[in-house]
C-alpha cells in the first residue's frame, strides 16, 4: 500500500510540474513605468510547454501494467493516463485509487468499483474534461463500502457507582 501511495504521489508531482511549466512566461505585473519608451522592435516571447518524453511514457506504461491498466503506444495516450490518474488522486470524491484507467487512441475506459454514484460521475467528469480525450466509457460499478464497525478498542465501562469520600 505504501509503495502505491508513493507511486501515485510521484505521478501527481510529475503532473503538477508539467502544469507549472505551462504557467511559466505569464506575468500579470501591471506596474508599468510610463517614462519608458516602448520597444522599437517586438520580440516574440517563447513560452514553456511541457515536453512529455518517450521515457516518461514508458515509465507510465510500466506503472499502468502493475495496476492492470492498458495504455496505447502513443505519447498522447500515456500523457492522458498520467493526467487523469493525478486528477483522480487529488479529487476529494475519488480519494482512493480504486479506478483503473485504460487509454487507447485517446479514448478512455474507466473500470473498477467506487462507493457512490457521485464518485462514479466525478471520475467520468474528470476523464471527459481532460485535454486530448476523445471518448470516455464508464464501466465503474457502484458498491457502497461496508459499514465501519464501532471502535473495538474503546473500553466500555458500565459501572455507575460513585465513591464519596
Amino acid at each position: 500500500m505504501r509503495t502505491k501511495v508513493l507511486l501515485l504521489a510521484a505521478i501527481a508531482a510529475t503532473t503538477l510540474s508539467f502544469a507549472a511549466c505551462n504557467d511559466a512566461g505569464t506575468n500579470s505585473n501591471s506596474n508599468v513605468n510610463a517614462n519608458m519608451a516602448p520597444p522599437t522592435e517586438a520580440t516574440p516571447r517563447q513560452t514553456a510547454t511541457p515536453k512529455y518524453t518517450a521515457e516518461q511514457a514508458k515509465e507510465e506504461r510500466e506503472r499502468a501494467k502493475q495496476n492492470k491498466e492498458t495504455i496505447g503506444d502513443t505519447l498522447d495516450d500515456a500523457w492522458i493516463h498520467t493526467k487523469i490518474v493525478a486528477k483522480l488522486i487529488g479529487d476529494t470524491q475519488t480519494p482512493e485509487r480504486k479506478i483503473n484507467v485504460d487509454v487507447l487512441n485517446n479514448e478512455v475506459t474507466l473500470r473498477g468499483t467506487v462507493d457512490t454514484t457521485e464518485a462514479k460521475a466525478e471520475a467520468e467528469r474528470i476523464a471527459k474534461e481532460t485535454d486530448g480525450v476523445k471518448k470516455v466509457t464508464n464501466q465503474l460499478k457502484v458498491a457502497p463500502a461496508a459499514a465501519k464497525p464501532a471502535n473495538a478498542n474503546k473500553s466500555t465501562n458500565t459501572s455507575k457507582s460513585k465513591t464519596n469520600y
